[in-house]
């Protein structure tokens, strides 16, 4: 068909179709935004600052569940917070809530006496732990100094004379009446030197001391003097077994003395401390304290300090002679107030569950004891609540393991952490402690589903969710937030405070970010940003107050250093380069809106949607599919374009058509449905031959049925639109066609408001098909049976193609046509 002849066509067509109503449009008041602040707020220099989560109904009711429960496994996983200082967040509201909750007691090691390798765990009351470690040390410090003093009192050295004379007697005597018993047997004693004794037998009176005097006596004289001797020997070992046994009399006696004096001092100590702490467990142990110093008296009797002259610890450390009697606190709550709210900002596992040091010797062992026993941020919080982050902790060796393990058991088992040894050498085994914790991990709602899903043991342990919403609603308590916290950081930063103007533009972002006119963004950490930022800019101009211009300079700032992309999207559409008409009409052709997020920053740029039809028996192909560009979202939109075309015009007649549809100048791939609304309205114009209009932009999605569903990012697709008219020329006829349930989501730039208060832009609800099909045509869209209506035209045309390929067919099947050709 020629162009002349094409032209009459259209224009004879144009007679018989009839026009559209005018389309509803909205108004620069239904599209702009408005804070509704107080009319008694001025500035927030006079607003009380105050800490919580406002508009987190559902979290809250979480929190307070999950700290009130005291049954095992009422643990507390946080998801929806975000930002640096959620952690810090959390611990704030914790402590406000639970200040009143009883202050838990104090963990210590102490040395076990009986078994040295397994030291105990003791718990006591708050701050008995450090008093039980002074009065320890001031025990050990006061018999370093009076029993050496007492061991040379002069009561206790005429005791100690007159039980070593009374022995030496008892010596003296034995040796007496050995002697006596040797000269009875015809011998004289006499001293060999170094404790030995002789026997000198005597024969006619006279002593034998040679050989040969003893040579000439006769053999019956020497076998008689042989065995007088060997009965002499048997009653020397037995005094002399005698004597020792005397020694060891004395040297015991002399230690009871000892240890009576070392009694009259050290009882009167223990009795006090087990007074002045009254713990089963420590009287226990001040039991075996008492035992083990008068056994071990030595130690003590000579008063010279044995201990590191540093209390930094040596490379080579030498013993020292009094740590088992030292106690290591490991929990220490002397000073709090209150239940412990402990964040770790590093959950390794160090830091969670401790660990027993080791040091390194003179001969360059590595050994420990029990005062090298760390404790951890889990044991710490005994008592009172823990808070970190699961993503972090999950990511570390063994931490989820034992993490498990512990709030399982209710216990944590101290050891020696070595992830990459090939054995342990740590030889001590603690006593496990029993410990009270309430733990809160933070994590995403990935985290969660995820260890729901595959962990067996993670609903068990963490039985309360507290999800935090992104947005909350805008309304009063709700709103006056952005008060609070604009009033809390300022004060805690120095920052300028804001006025009127400036909260309610604050406000006007926070419904931006929440992408709705009735909610606003709940996340404290954005907005703080936000603040810091327009306080930098009413600073830099010497502004008392932070006004709505100071917040608009910040936002411009922002947009200014992301969207170096965006600017060049725009060139190359202004250019040329990328193809984009804003004017005229156009058959099979339509502007989809799309979004790009590039690092964080969000833009709308227009992009052409394509459609051909021909004959064929193929249905719709999605050529970006097809060149495998499309997401599976995108992939379900298209499926539901062929079922409304079913439902709409393959009711009478097969649908014998091939159509293709593409986002031309795309190479980046196409995910989402909100483009499907276009892609049928590009479809059904190349069915129809009636052009649409390329000054519309079009965004929104379809269901089977042609009702149009709300998509999201309809602010930037609007706004892109727009920037890609004002750069080419605004004509007063350009706009975008959104869905009508988009329209509480309108939070738009001033500017746009401004050309569409002019009537420079045009915004356009739509609630189905026939109504944008209307707009995009001017022609009314009507039914399959109403002469002169868009539906009547495309339900012709697929008639005719149905007719046209049956015809060409030869009403032949398929496979025998294809036979024969």
């Amino acid at each position: 068909m020629t162009e002349v002849a094409t032209a009459r066509f259209h224009a004879e067509k144009s007679r018989r179709l009839k026009p559209a109503q005018t389309p509803v449009e909205l108004t620069a008041d239904a599209v702009r935004f408005c804070a509704g602040l107080d009319d008694s707020f001025t500035t927030t220099e006079s607003v009380a600052a105050k800490n919580g989560f406002s508009g987190q109904e559902r979290a809250l009711a979480s929190l307070e569940l999950g700290l009130g429960m005291a049954g095992n496994g009422f643990n507390i996983f946080v998801s929806g917070l975000a930002g640096a200082e959620k952690l810090q967040a959390l611990r704030q509201w914790v402590t406000e809530h639970t200040r009143l909750a009883p202050t838990p007691g104090d963990w210590v090691y102490v040395h076990n006496f009986k078994n040295p390798d397994s030291p105990r765990a003791i718990n006591l009351l708050a701050g008995q732990g450090g008093l039980l470690r002074l009065r320890m040390r001031q025990l050990v410090d006061r018999l370093k100094d009076e029993l050496p003093k007492a061991f040379r009192e002069e009561a206790f050295d005429r005791e100690r004379s007159a039980i070593r004379q009374k022995h030496h007697r008892r010596a003296q005597e034995a040796s007496a009446e050995f002697e006596k018993r040797v000269r009875s047997k015809g011998f004289l004693m006499q001293s060999g030197g170094k404790g030995r004794i002789i026997l000198i037998p005597i024969v006619a009176g006279k002593p034998m001391q040679s050989h040969d005097e003893m040579s000439r006596l006769s053999e019956e004289e020497r076998e008689a003097i042989e065995k007088r001797e060997q009965d002499l020997m048997t009653d020397m070992t037995d005094m002399l077994a005698e004597q020792q046994a005397i020694m060891r009399d004395m040297e015991e006696d002399i230690r009871q003395v000892e240890i009576r004096f070392c009694e009259h001092l050290l009882n009167p100590l223990i009795t006090k401390i087990e007074e002045e702490l009254t713990n089963e467990k420590v009287t226990a142990y001040l039991s075996e304290v008492r035992e083990n110093i008068l056994h071990n008296l030595d130690a003590f009797k000579d008063g010279r300090d044995t201990s590191p002259a540093s209390p930094l610890v040596p490379l080579f450390q030498e013993r020292d002679p009094y740590l088992e009697y030292d106690v290591n606190v490991i929990v220490d709550n002397g000073e709090a107030q209150g239940p412990p709210v402990l964040v770790e900002s590093a959950p390794t596992y160090l830091n969670l569950f401790g660990t027993i040091e080791r040091v390194v010797d003179r001969f360059g062992r590595l050994v420990t004891n029990f005062t090298r026993i760390k404790s951890g941020s889990l044991l710490r919080a005994h008592g009172g609540y823990l808070i970190f982050s699961l993503e972090d902790a999950i990511t570390e060796p063994a931490v989820w393991k034992v993490l498990k393990r512990t709030l399982r058991g209710g216990r944590i088992e101290m050891e020696t952490y070595e992830p990459f040894a090939l054995f342990s050498t740590s030889g001590l085994r603690p006593e496990p402690v029993t410990v009270n914790t309430k733990v809160i991990v933070v994590g995403s709602e990935f985290l969660y589903h995820l260890l729901y899903t595959w962990d067996e043991e993670f609903h068990e342990i963490f039985k309360v969710r507290a999800d935090f919403r992104h947005v909350m609603e805008l309304a009063g308590s709700c709103q006056n937030a952005y008060m609070e916290w604009v009033a809390k950081l300022c004060k805690e930063e120095g920052l300028v405070h804001f006025d009127r103007s400036g909260l309610g533009r604050l406000i006007e972002y926070g419904a931006r970010r929440a992408g709705d006119r009735e909610k606003i963004l709940a996340s404290y950490t954005e907005i703080a940003d936000m603040v810091r930022e327009a306080c930098y800019w009413a600073r830099t101009e010497g502004g008392a107050l932070v006004s709505a211009r100071h917040v608009e300079r910040a936002l411009k700032n922002r947009v200014f250093r992301a969207n170096r992309i965006e600017q060049e999207i725009q060139e190359l559409a202004v250019q040329g380069t990328i193809l984009v008409d804003i004017e005229g009409k156009k058959v099979g052709q339509v502007n989809s809106l799309a979004v790009l997020d590039v690092g964080g920053y969000t833009f709308g740029r227009p992009c052409r949607v394509t459609a051909s039809v021909g004959m064929g028996q193929s249905g719709i192909i999605n050529i970006e599919r097809e060149s495998h560009l499309s997401g599976n979202i995108h992939d379900k939109g298209m499926l539901i374009l062929a079922g409304y075309l079913r439902n709409r015009y393959g009711q009478d007649k097969p649908l014998a058509l091939s159509a293709s549809l593409c986002f031309e100048q795309s190479y980046s791939g196409v995910e989402g449905d909100s483009a499907s609304c276009a892609e049928l309205y590009a479809l059904i114009s190349r069915l129809s031959n009636i052009p649409l209009r390329q000054d519309v932009g079009v965004t929104g999605s379809v269901n089977q049925w042609g009702d149009v569903q709300a998509v999201g990012a309809v602010n930037e697709k609007i706004e892109g639109f727009f920037d890609i008219c004002r750069a080419k020329g605004l004509t007063g006829c350009q706009g975008v066609m959104i869905p009508a349930s988009n329209v509480r989501n309108l939070v738009l730039r001033e500017d746009v408001v401004q050309a569409v208060g002019e009537g420079q832009f045009h915004l356009y609800p739509v609630e189905s098909i026939d109504d944008g099909l209307a707009i995009l045509t001017g022609i009314r869209v009507g039914s399959a049976e109403e002469e002169g209506t868009v539906n009547q035209v495309a339900d012709t045309r697929l008639r005719e193609l149905a007719l046209a390929l049956k015809e060409f067919a030869g009403g032949e099947s398929k496979a025998s046509w294809a036979e024969k050709h």
